[in-house]
């Protein structure tokens, strides 16, 4: 088989998501398949300024494909938002004789791969690696299943204390400004109430459903709150809850960046594989400046400009079936 591109190197970048092993590992041994040589990139963007670059093959990604993190490390890179480290990228890239550019993260890095292909016209496939899940164009990203199983075991561990004690617990997830995160933590945990982005929840009508809970002798809750929610951080949504309802004991946990880390599920391994694998096939075609995703569980392609641009935002279906379910 002859192929228009013979090199090609692959990168994480922005945040790190179970799961980018596994991709870097795909992209490793498909690229093999298709007769590429494949280099990785250190650091994203950045180690892609300064020439961060070394081959790959079989051996150096041996043993990966259950760790979390990224073996290539990660960064934001200020400097490739600008034209001149853009350029320094480009010029890397012709010194290495980089013919395709596989790029794992999320909008920030597919923003740096449009504008490598505007700019330079480099060929340039994107993967959708973060645990938020707010990538459009593929109904789940790398990463955010193993965040909601471990968002969900932090919550069933705060559960039996919650129970223990009979307190209320508003409990913080991470996702930027997307709910998907929370939603699902929610409906897992079996919480009172999800506290996202995309709906208006007024403390007022949560303090109504703690009343009603009252009345029902049902002692503990759990509120799960997204980071980006407009009623604030879940330490300020329990004070306007306390200033409002004074019958409860209330506590917050924030859990944090240990959603990010941990062995990736079997869910992100295959997702990650397959999407990986998908993407050196993508660049054997000559097809580029696009982000591949998984759609009713067929592989999609997705110009960079819609994936970033474009709101992915839950399913009405399932805010409506959460609030049920919570009552």
């Amino acid at each position: 088989m002859t192929n228009k591109i013979k090199r090609i190197a692959v990168l994480t970048s922005g945040g790190d998501a179970p799961g980018m092993n596994a991709a870097i590992r795909a992209v490793v041994r498909s690229a093999r398949h298709f007769e590429f040589e494949v280099y990785g990139i250190n650091r994203g963007y950045h180690g892609l300024i300064y020439g961060d670059i070394k081959k790959l093959g079989t051996n150096d990604v041996a043993n990966i494909l259950h760790r979390g993190g990224t073996m290539l490390k990660t960064a934001r890179s200020e400097e490739f938002r600008t034209t001149e480290g853009r350029i320094q990228a480009f010029n890397m890239l012709k010194e290495h004789e980089i013919e395709g550019l596989i790029v794992i993260g999320g909008n920030g890095t597919y923003t740096g791969a449009m504008h490598l292909c505007k700019e330079h016209n480099v060929k340039v496939v994107g993967l959708p690696g973060t645990i938020d899940n707010d990538i459009y164009g593929t109904d789940y990203t790398i990463g955010f299943d193993t965040a909601i199983n471990t968002a969900i075991d932090a919550v069933d561990k705060i559960r039996d204390t919650a129970d223990s004690h009979n307190r209320l617990f508003f409990v913080e997830v991470m996702g930027r400004h997307s709910g998907y995160i929370a939603l699902h933590t929610g409906i897992g945990s079996g919480a009172s109430a999800v506290f996202i982005p995309e709906v208006d929840n007024s403390v007022e009508q949560y303090v109504e459903i703690l009343k009603k809970s009252g009345r029902r002798n049902k002692l503990f809750n759990l509120a799960i709150v997204a980071e980006g929610n407009q009623n604030g951080s879940a330490a300020e949504i329990a004070e306007k809850v306390k200033a409002k309802y004074d019958k409860a004991d209330i506590r917050t946990t924030v859990i944090g960046h240990l959603q990010r880390g941990g062995a990736p599920t079997a869910n992100d391994r295959i997702l990650a594989s397959r999407l990986a694998y998908a993407a050196v096939e993508a660049l054997s075609k000559n097809k580029f400046n696009c982000a591949l995703g998984i759609v009713d569980k067929k592989i999609v392609y997705t110009p960079f400009k819609d994936a970033i641009s474009l709101v992915k935002a839950p399913e009405e279906e399932l805010i409506r079936m959460a609030e049920i379910l919570s009552m």
